[in-house]
């Protein structure tokens, strides 16, 4: 199993994506990151989370807000750091992701 499969699995899995609407799953980073896109009813117009494990085994939590423009004819992408949690253990990302989007994990 790959980071990225695991870090879903401890979000919830199939669970998780079915109650977050969360969509375009992409790793990168040596497959030590997984972003994604949770659904429009995310909080403080959040529309990509990124975590990445870090050295230490613990995970750091990305919430930005992402906007295209175009600019001189050319399309941009501005980020927007909504917020940043750093150190998390695996059994606080379902309840660090409902703290910073709104969406709940699980019924």
């Amino acid at each position: 199993m790959s980071i990225a499969q695991t870090i879903l699995s401890q979000l919830g899995g199939n669970r998780f994506i079915a109650m977050t609407g969360a969509k375009g799953f992409a790793t990168t980073n040596g497959n030590n990151l997984i972003a994604f896109l949770p659904n429009n009813f995310a909080k403080n117009k959040i529309n990509l989370i990124e975590i990445t494990l870090t050295p230490a085994d613990t995970y750091d939590f990305g919430f930005y807000y992402v906007s295209n423009k175009k600019i001189n004819g050319y399309n941009k992408s501005e980020w927007v750091e909504k917020s940043l949690v750093k150190d998390v253990y695996c059994d606080q990302l379902e309840s660090i992701f409902t703290d910073e989007t709104g969406l709940n994990t699980f019924l």
